[in-house]
């Protein structure tokens, strides 16, 4: 029995070709959980360590880049594993409501938790539209 594998739509890359830029990305999974006093974002990235990990917060938004550790062999050619061994960025407008300053995050395994405690409702920024 045959296998296909096809490409992956976003994976241009034939066998003469450089590999992908480095600045190429792909989106990880991850899961929000809300809670009384936090909220708990639970980011999947396997193949990173804590060192890979970055955590950028900028008014309204929240970035996650995680890089993987990558070994190039002696005997490296390209084999389409460029689109499977891509690092991950993760972009996220969670709001005002949030003290980034405060925020705990913890790697194990692959998945990356992130603590976003929440601003008590006396100090959140209002927006008023007329």
């Amino acid at each position: 029995m045959h296998t296909i594998i096809q490409p992956l739509p976003n994976c241009t890359c034939s066998p003469g070709e450089k590999p992908m830029s480095p600045d190429a990305f792909c989106q990880p999974n991850y899961d929000c959980q809300e809670h009384r006093e936090a909220m708990i974002l639970i980011v999947y990235v396997p193949g990173v360590e804590a060192a890979g990990v970055d955590i950028e917060a900028g008014g309204d938004d929240l970035t996650v880049t995680a890089r993987k550790t990558h070994l190039v062999r002696v005997n490296w050619q390209a084999l389409h594993l460029e689109c499977a061994q891509r690092d991950y960025r993760l972009k996220l407008r969670l709001g005002t409501g949030f003290n980034y300053a405060a925020m705990n995050a913890e790697i194990r395994h692959g998945v990356l938790t992130i603590t976003l405690p929440k601003r008590p409702a006396s100090t959140r920024h209002q927006r008023h539209v007329a």
